[in-house]
């Protein structure tokens, strides 16, 4: 994957998006097979995604067959090496990323890991940081993910950070601390550095981004079916609709475009569990 224009074969369904709403909704699927949740197959697409998700530009753009092994184990090292992987939540990070990029096409702007201090450091901040460039506009795609069990819960924790995130000096912080992440090889590094630079009125970033916020959660829908039938998909969507209305109905700041992604698991300990195992075998192939 030598372009950060290219991205893996998309694996995930969206099978409900509504533009209409405000905020919009897409709900997306990993899908059956053989009457069982793809969740062995949805952990090697996320391992797909890691040199993307976890390496700097310039090295996307060096990945090719004589060093691919040796970034392969890179990017999944930087993600994290610890044991206790039950409560990480870099699953929901991933999922974000690859939903903003299959669904809106998204450019990542930084890799939020490979900064790190420590490879087992939780990362501070937004949890996605991605444009929609044309030649007329770079739109700044500021992303939070909830890794959770419950809707309930994620829902209100993301309520707090959105929150968070219209304060100025919140993101006054945050913007230094991206500019100072940009590689300066990627195409769109000056537009984006304009744009957040301090001399920019909030007012101006707040009319160029974007708040894609994914929450995850484990779903009676995706428990009680073993295909993609009618039944399913009806279910399917009731449960999108009435998840985001629920989050639809909360106070967020006003100069806020917020848009939502929800991904329903069957287990998030079992996902968890696979990941983290899949995770360790990359970490130990070079």
């Amino acid at each position: 994957m030598p372009s950060s224009n290219k991205h893996p074969t998309p694996f995930l369904t969206v099978r409900v998006q509504r533009d209409d709403l405000v905020p919009g909704l897409v709900g997306v699927c990993a899908g059956y097979e053989l009457k069982e949740w793809r969740c062995e197959q949805l952990v090697s697409h996320l391992v797909k995604w890691l040199p993307e998700f976890a390496l700097r530009h310039s090295e996307l753009a060096a990945l090719g067959p004589e060093n691919a092994v040796e970034l392969v184990a890179r990017a999944a090292q930087v993600i994290y090496t610890s044991p206790k992987y039950q409560q990480r939540g870099e699953i929901g990070e991933l999922l974000l990323h690859i939903v903003m990029r299959q669904v809106f096409h998204t450019l990542p702007a930084i890799s939020r890991y490979f900064f790190k201090d420590a490879s087992n450091d939780t990362v501070k901040g937004f949890d996605g940081v991605h444009v929609v460039a044309s030649d007329e506009s770079l739109e700044l795609w500021l992303g939070e993910a909830k890794f959770y069990e419950d809707i309930g819960d994620a829902i209100r924790k993301a309520v707090e950070s959105l929150q968070q995130h219209a304060n100025r000096d919140y993101l006054r912080a945050e913007f230094a601390a991206i500019t100072n992440k940009v590689d300066d090889s990627w195409p769109h590094a000056a537009r984006l550095k304009k744009l957040i630079q301090p001399e920019t009125s909030l007012d101006d970033v707040f009319d160029a981004m974007c708040v894609p916020v994914l929450l995850t959660y484990n779903s009676p829908t995706i428990a009680s079916h073993e295909s993609v039938s009618h039944a399913f998909q009806a279910a399917f969507e009731k449960e999108m609709l009435a998840h985001r209305d629920a989050f639809a109905g909360k106070s967020f700041p006003d100069n806020l475009r917020i848009h939502l992604f929800l991904f329903p698991m069957k287990e998030k300990r079992d996902l968890l569990s696979r990941f983290d195992a899949k995770l360790k075998a990359c970490q130990s192939i070079a």
